[in-house]
């Protein structure tokens, strides 16, 4: 979010092939084959993993337990986090993270000042600790300091922060420590979590947002705050969003992109104002998946080309610069999927893992604090 100052994350995981960088060749040959990655999550300073056997791996920040190792040493290399082998889905909030096991069990950790946990308390927590008794969760979305699940019954729960109605109830609720669920319908498909606005969408395709408006983040034509879901326009087509600091993204069944939103870096792919309703990123129709961030984008196409846009004070773009770009461009040749933020990382498909941009705090975990505008590749141990 990203977290993000204090800002909204959102994790997709993505598979690169001969990433590139700017149209050169990638900044380095593997070193080594790394085990595959099913899930990648990354926060304002720091970065979650889950390999496909299952075991856990954070690295980078690590002040308030979002590393999950029980202690608050930072790491610039990876460390596994316990011993279990079940981690499936994974993601990053500001100063904490949050994933879901193969049974269906939910687990933050880190910062907990406003409830984001979801554990009942506001104690920060150094090792993952379960949300609940739900062993249902099919996926959880953790922004600034709010959270939101959706569990396999269709039913939405959000927790946490909701000083501007991101919980979809009243702001005299400032926050909430355990899941309250989002009105009645059970009809929903997946959440995102920005700042302090959250969106989802309905397995009927359509998209629905609520909280914070001040930059038209929600969508909806307004730059006020509303505690109500509130559709976004009239598609039916949505496919997947995903929520920024104070913008956000969608891609729609027919592969056009959309983003709305705060602009001031170029992160939603033109070169306007902040926008209160979608406005589609270029005329290409051919995108698949897209992931915000800090004021960082970044999307996949259907030839599984990457592309990023945005703020890039730190080279999280990935395309060499340090230069903000307002239009998309490409970084890799070959790619399903990416997790940015102030740093970015992805996956080849030869299982290596590999990041870059902002690392004051050892967040690519190539062991230095170095910033990278070009793709590092991180080794996780065997």
């Amino acid at each position: 979010m990203r977290r993000r100052t204090a800002r909204a994350l959102l994790v997709l995981v993505f598979t690169i092939t001969g990433l590139t960088t700017a149209g050169t060749a990638a900044s380095a040959a593997p070193v080594a084959a790394a085990p595959g990655v099913s899930g990648l999550a990354t926060g304002y300073g720091h970065t979650c993993a889950a390999r496909t056997d299952g075991s856990l791996w954070c690295w980078g920040s690590n002040g308030t337990g979002q590393l999950g190792i029980g202690s608050a040493a930072g790491a610039a290399t990876p460390v596994r986090v316990g011993s279990d082998t079940d981690w499936t889905t994974l993601d990053a909030g500001t100063s904490y993270t949050c994933g879901v096991r193969t049974g269906g069990t939910l687990w933050c950790w880190g910062s907990n000042n406003r409830g984001q946990l979801g554990d009942g308390t506001t104690t920060n927590r150094n090792v993952p600790t379960r949300v609940g008794t739900a062993s249902n969760w099919v996926s959880v979305s953790a922004g600034d300091s709010h959270t939101c699940g959706v569990r396999t019954d269709g039913t939405l729960w959000c927790w946490g922060f909701n000083r501007l109605g991101q919980l979809a109830t009243d702001s005299s609720t400032w926050y909430a420590t355990s899941p309250l669920q989002i009105g009645t319908a059970a009809g929903w498909a997946s959440v995102t979590t920005g700042f302090a606005h959250t969106c989802a969408i309905r397995t009927d395709g359509t998209l629905w947002c609520w909280g914070d408006s001040t930059t038209g983040q929600l969508g909806i034509g307004s730059l006020s705050y509303t505690i109500t879901p509130t559709q976004v326009g009239t598609a039916s087509n949505w496919t997947g969003v995903t929520a920024g600091y104070a913008y956000t993204c969608g891609v729609r069944s027919d592969g056009s992109l959309w983003c709305w939103g705060e602009n001031g870096y170029g992160q939603l792919g033109v070169n306007t104002a902040y926008q209160t309703t979608p406005i589609q990123v270029g005329t290409t129709t051919g995108w698949a998946t897209v992931n915000a961030s800090f004021n960082t984008t970044c999307a996949t196409r259907t030839d599984s080309t990457l592309w990023c846009w945005g703020n890039n004070m730190d080279g999280q773009v990935g395309d060499g610069t340090t230069t903000h770009r307002y239009a998309p461009v490409q970084v890799g040749t070959t790619t399903s999927g990416v997790a940015t933020g102030y740093h970015t990382c992805a996956t080849r498909t030869d299982g290596s893992l590999w990041c870059w941009g902002y690392n004051w705090a050892g967040q690519l975990g190539d062991g230095t604090t170095t910033n990278r505008s070009n793709p590092a590749q991180v080794v996780l141990p065997s």
